[in-house]
């Protein structure tokens, strides 16, 4: 006798409402009935306005700063545990602070791995995200983390645009593996750009291994940030004598002066998805959403469905 799946009901978070909304549509269902209440000094609490006994939760927020939106996933992880939800899971696309995955020098924390046990303490009974800033990070949960990759996003988008002379490029040597990865799925050759940083966010020393000579190179990375690296690699391949460059980026945080380097630089495009809203639009900027891979994702957690088909890379 089969076990018939648990009701879920799909919560936003405040930053990531609208790509709630999107998951919700593609997911086939409304979403749940949620208000914060806010005190006078900024102190929040959200409440859920529905039973969620017995069902399975799906929490939609992404963590980028401010550290209020991890906060606010903590505390509605919190109050879902509270008020008697049987699964809780925090569908995160964006895993913030992600970059602090290891010390890189004496007393400095590990802020990925402290997130992980934020999350479970606070309730979380599984974790889904999306092209992490290290593949080890799933290994700082005891719980089940679904890694999702944008590659299925991104691949049907650069295949149609039926780019002759392909080559993948890794802005830098920690993303050869995803550049690899792609240079396969598409049958191109790749290029790896070194570089040294000064401190971070500044870059003071790029060199490019490989040939970008009359090539349309595509620039393969997990986030922009400042945009500093990925325009300084597009400039520098250009100097090389590619023909064309652009680039994809799973989460486009684009702080500082990012879109004034954008749109100064020679990228012809940089691809993102809506993991993280966009603080204002650009001409360069092309966004694919995210909203369908994570609602079919959540169908088949919910239904105990096998997901390995969605693990391109």
């Amino acid at each position: 006798m089969s076990i018939p799946a648990p009701e879920a009901k799909i919560f936003p978070c405040t930053q990531s409402h609208a790509l709630a909304e999107k998951i919700a549509k593609e997911y086939g269902q409304e979403l749940g009935k949620i208000i914060t209440n806010t005190y006078s000094d900024g102190e929040f609490q959200p409440s859920f306005e529905e039973s969620v006994r017995g069902s399975r939760v799906f929490l939609i927020g992404s963590t980028m700063p401010s550290s209020e939106n991890l906060m606010e996933m903590l505390l509605m992880l919190d109050a879902a545990k509270r008020a008697s939800a049987r699964h809780i899971t925090a569908v995160m696309p964006y895993y913030g602070w992600a970059r602090q995955d290891r010390k890189d020098k004496p007393r400095v924390p590990i802020a990925a791995k402290l997130i992980a046990n934020l999350l479970e303490t606070a309730g979380a009974t599984r974790i889904i995200t999306m092209d992490l800033h290290a593949d080890q990070i799933q290994g700082f949960f005891e719980k089940p983390v679904d890694h999702l990759f944008a590659s299925t996003i991104f691949l049907p988008y650069l295949k149609s645009l039926n780019l002759d002379n392909l080559t993948i490029a890794s802005p830098d040597m920690g993303g050869s593996k995803r550049a690899y990865a792609y240079s396969k799925a598409l049958d191109s050759d790749v290029v790896i750009c070194y570089k040294q940083r000064e401190k971070a966010n500044v870059i003071s020393h790029m060199e490019l291994i490989g040939n970008v000579e009359g090539r349309n190179v595509v620039l393969a990375d997990d986030l922009v940030d400042t945009a500093g690296t990925l325009t300084k690699a597009a400039d520098l391949m250009i100097e090389k004598g590619a023909k064309s460059v652009r680039a994809i980026c799973t989460h486009a945080i684009l702080s500082g002066n990012a879109y004034e380097r954008l749109e100064n630089s020679k990228l012809e495009e940089l691809i993102v998805t809506d993991s993280i809203p966009l603080k204002r639009e650009s001409p360069k900027l092309r966004v694919l959403s995210c909203a369908a891979l994570f609602a079919d994702v959540m169908h088949r957690v919910n239904t105990n469905t096998s997901i390995a088909s969605k693990f391109i890379m």
